[in-house]
């Protein structure tokens, strides 16, 4: 684990003792998931987060039918599934 310094206005310092005392925590404690939690809520760049939380997001709407159907529907004219 690493330490770091960071300059903070006193009366957030104040707020965080009195948070961390409420919670029977340090105030590195306090910080340390105040961090994570922010890490976990703000969107992760580069990577495909975005997939996961779309994932299934139109699963339950009646008025899109089934893909397959659709697809196949518009592909009428050419040769049969059958035969592939």
């Amino acid at each position: 684990m690493t330490r770091i310094l960071a300059d903070l206005p006193d009366e957030d310092i104040q707020w965080l003792d009195a948070r961390a005392a409420a919670q029977g925590k340090s105030r590195a404690s306090v910080l340390r998931e105040a961090v994570a939690t922010y890490k976990a809520q703000s969107p992760a760049s580069g990577n495909n987060d975005w997939i996961e939380r779309g994932f299934g997001y139109w699963a339950n709407r009646a008025d899109i039918g089934d893909g397959v159907e659709y697809q196949r529907a518009i592909r009428e004219d050419r040769r049969p599934y059958e035969d592939i």
